[in-house]
C-alpha cells in the first residue's frame, strides 16, 4: 500500500512538473517548465488545494535519489572533452562564485527567517 501511495505521489509531482512544461511552451516563456511547475506545488501547497502529506513520501523519495538524476549528465561531458579543456578552468571559477553567492544568500534569508519567528515567539 505505500508503495502505491509513494507512486501516485510521484505521478502527481511530473503530473505538475508536465503542466509547467506545457505552460512554459504554450506561451513561449524564457523559464523552463520544471521551475513553471515548482512555483504551481508551492501555490498548491500554501493555499491548501493540496496537502504535504500528499506528495512528501514521494518527494522525499526523489530528493533521495536525486544523484542517480545527474550521472547522465555527467557521463555527457564526455562529448565535450575539449570544450571542458578550453573553459574548463572559467567554468570551474564560475560554479564555485555563484556556489558561494547561492549559500551566502540562502543563510542570510534562513537566519533573517529564524531571527523574524524568535522575535514572534517572545
Amino acid at each position: 500500500m505505500k508503495l502505491i501511495m509513494v507512486i501516485l505521489q510521484i505521478l502527481l509531482l511530473t503530473a505538475l512538473f508536465l503542466i509547467g512544461e506545457s505552460i512554459s511552451q504554450w506561451f513561449d516563456l524564457p523559464v523552463p517548465g520544471s521551475i513553471i511547475g515548482f512555483f504551481l506545488l508551492f501555490f498548491l501547497l500554501y493555499f491548501k488545494v493540496i496537502k504535504l502529506s500528499w506528495v512528501e513520501q514521494g518527494g522525499t523519495l526523489l530528493v533521495g535519489e536525486l544523484l542517480l538524476f545527474f550521472i547522465p549528465a555527467v557521463v555527457g561531458l564526455i562529448n565535450y572533452g575539449d570544450v571542458l579543456m578550453h573553459f574548463g578552468i572559467q567554468i570551474v571559477i564560475i560554479i564555485t562564485i555563484s556556489t558561494i553567492i547561492v549559500m551566502s544568500v540562502t543563510g542570510i534569508i534562513a537566519e533573517h527567517i529564524s531571527r523574524r519567528k524568535e522575535g514572534s515567539l517572545k
